[in-house]
């Protein structure tokens, strides 16, 4: 029988396709040692683990994962909720963090060691309280032995927090200009010192016109939640820190501004010790955890004593002023960290920056006193007109 020669363009037979020549195809072990079984996991048979798939797809894309969508990051923002209500009624790092590191689909928060002690709500306490004294001090000093040099630390904090405001929201959609912010910031606290609310508030209607313009070159993608965030940076920061250089600028600019400050730091000093002690019902668990109703109450009753002894020591006048002083400034500064939790949230973020060791950034000592400083002033005013 002659044999016909074997045609190259010809189609394969598949029923004689050798199963040795496809490496995948399953086949007798080597001599290397038995073939690793088949992959069955949830992960689409292909053996890996949810931690190595996660790891390959940041890889792969960093860019995206620098940008986590919304729904990714709410889910993100669960477990880390999660995690630190265990810790909160354990006083122990939780496995949850663990866990919520290895199923997030995007970094967390922040990912610190959990074998750190800290407080019980958060903090590392001894750099907290050391960086809070030194703040203090520097405050202090300033208002006490020349109040102009307040102003130019205002406008510095101003500075650097309308920085850590734009740096935040731009790892969203939004991309706020910063240089008009920066300068009309600089602009607004310097119009509150030589001019007054009058100078402030052109300051910052200036300030507003510089962003809608600016923004202009940039084109018409995104233009409007650009100059929207720009705005609220603008009112947010170098705005309401306006009103602490109108505080200090008058003869007893100094008294002023030590009762602004010690009755928004004993609101949160009583917050803080009341919280840890008793603290047992979450005022708002999806925006602060760690806040309590009982915390609260410390807050008003800390900030109320400070500001009735202020107001007979440092002004002379009735008790009951200080009171009401100090119950306005410690539902204010509750609600300027609420509101600052809320925009961390939505954004991602544990901290505004990593500036003050045991605080996070500016913001985030910013947050009780920018509220604070309008409701100070006017009161002030009001009981204590100058």
């Amino acid at each position: 029988m002659v044999d016909t020669p074997e045609d190259p363009d010809a189609p394969e037979d598949p029923e004689h396709h050798d199963a040795s020549e496809d490496p995948d195809a399953p086949g007798e072990p080597d001599d290397l040692g038995d073939p690793e079984p088949a992959a069955t996991g949830r992960h689409g048979g292909s053996g890996m683990s949810a931690a190595e798939i996660i790891a390959r797809a940041r890889a792969a894309d960093p860019a995206a994962a620098s940008r986590p969508s919304r729904s990714a990051r709410r889910a993100a923002e669960q477990a880390e909720a999660l995690a630190e209500r265990v810790e909160a009624a354990t006083d122990e790092p939780s496995m949850t963090r663990h866990l919520a590191v290895v199923a997030s689909p995007v970094p967390l928060i922040e990912d610190l060691p959990v074998a750190v002690r800290t407080s019980r709500a958060g903090r590392n306490l001894p750099a907290a309280i050391g960086v809070g004294a030194g703040l203090g001090a520097l405050v202090l000093a300033s208002v006490f032995l020349y109040r102009p040099s307040f102003a130019v630390i205002l406008v510095i904090a101003a500075a650097i927090g309308v920085y850590e405001m734009v740096q935040a929201i731009s790892t969203v959609e939004a991309r706020p200009p910063l240089v008009p912010l920066v300068v009309g910031g600089v602009a607004m606290d310097a119009a509150a010192w030589f001019r007054g609310p009058d100078g402030l508030v052109g300051a910052l209607l200036l300030t507003v016109l510089g962003v809608v313009v600016w923004r202009l070159a940039d084109g018409a993608a995104g233009y409007l939640p650009d100059v929207a965030s720009g705005v609220f940076i603008a009112l947010y920061v170098p705005f309401l820190a306006g009103f602490a250089a109108l505080m200090v600028h008058p003869d007893d600019g100094a008294a002023r501004i030590v009762m602004f400050i010690l009755a928004v730091v004993c609101s949160d000093t009583g917050g803080y010790a009341a919280g840890v002690l008793f603290g047992k019902h979450p005022m708002a668990p999806t925006v602060s955890p760690k806040k309590s109703w009982e915390g609260f109450a410390g807050s008003l009753v800390g900030s109320s004593i400070s500001g009735s002894l202020l107001m007979v020591f440092c002004f002379h006048h009735e008790w009951w002023k200080g009171v009401i002083f100090g119950l306005a400034i410690a539902v204010t500064a509750t609600l300027g960290d609420l509101g600052e939790s809320m925009i961390k949230r939505d954004l991602g973020l544990k901290d505004m920056g990593k500036l003050l060791p045991g605080h996070g950034g500016i913001m985030d000592r910013l947050d009780s006193l920018l509220p604070c400083a309008p409701v100070a002033y006017l009161l002030l005013a009001a009981f204590v007109p100058h």
